[in-house]
């Protein structure tokens, strides 16, 4: 991952790269099996809004979303970068109560002669799973004072936890190149 001052960045995998400038309002998707480049503006976030025929939820019928807290953990330093923590905690999210499905109503059908059968047993019930309080899902940021990019990330949910780390290697200004379409890939156009 590479990042210039004036605010451009580069993400590279084995097979591809995304190059984002703000400057110029274009990502660049860079497949490098193919030799392609695809420039995509960009677009600023809007508020969804449903078609017009869309049917509306009333209001109040959703709860709000509890309240994200965040903490300041202060500066570091990580393999001599200095770093500012901050750690975003978000309360656990009640479960959606389970559905209630209507048994069936058989007929009450009999034929004339025919012997009365039995009710079937009911089915066992499932044994239950212990209450657990409900695990907040909490992420810990690290992020480079100078490049402006995180360094160490923490994620944990009730799922699982993943650590992602991007070793800082260099503090110099990319060479401009590194935002730029390389010679010889074809540019197509994007996909609508």
């Amino acid at each position: 991952m590479w990042r210039s001052s004036d605010g451009k960045m580069r993400l590279d995998t084995p097979q591809t790269s995304v190059i984002t400038d703000p400057g110029s309002g274009h990502t660049i998707l860079l497949d490098h099996l193919k030799k392609e480049a695809t420039i995509l503006p960009m677009t600023q976030p809007t508020a969804p809004s449903g078609p017009s025929g869309a049917p509306q939820a009333p209001a109040g019928s959703v709860p709000p979303p509890p309240p994200m807290h965040v903490e300041d953990l202060g500066q570091s330093m990580i393999e001599g970068h200095e770093v500012e923590g901050k750690r975003f905690t978000l309360p656990a999210m009640a479960p959606p109560p389970k559905p209630q499905f209507a048994k069936p109503q058989l007929p009450n059908a009999s034929v004339p002669g025919a012997p009365q059968m039995p009710a079937p047993p009911a089915a066992p019930k499932p044994p239950e799973l212990s209450k657990m309080p409900p695990k907040p899902n909490v992420t810990e940021v690290w992020t480079s004072v100078k490049l402006k990019t995180p360094v160490l990330t923490k994620v944990s949910t009730a799922a699982g936890e993943q650590t992602t780390y991007c070793k800082p290697s260099s503090t110099d200004e990319p060479h401009p190149s590194v935002f730029q379409i390389p010679q010889g890939y074809k540019i197509k156009p994007p996909k609508l």
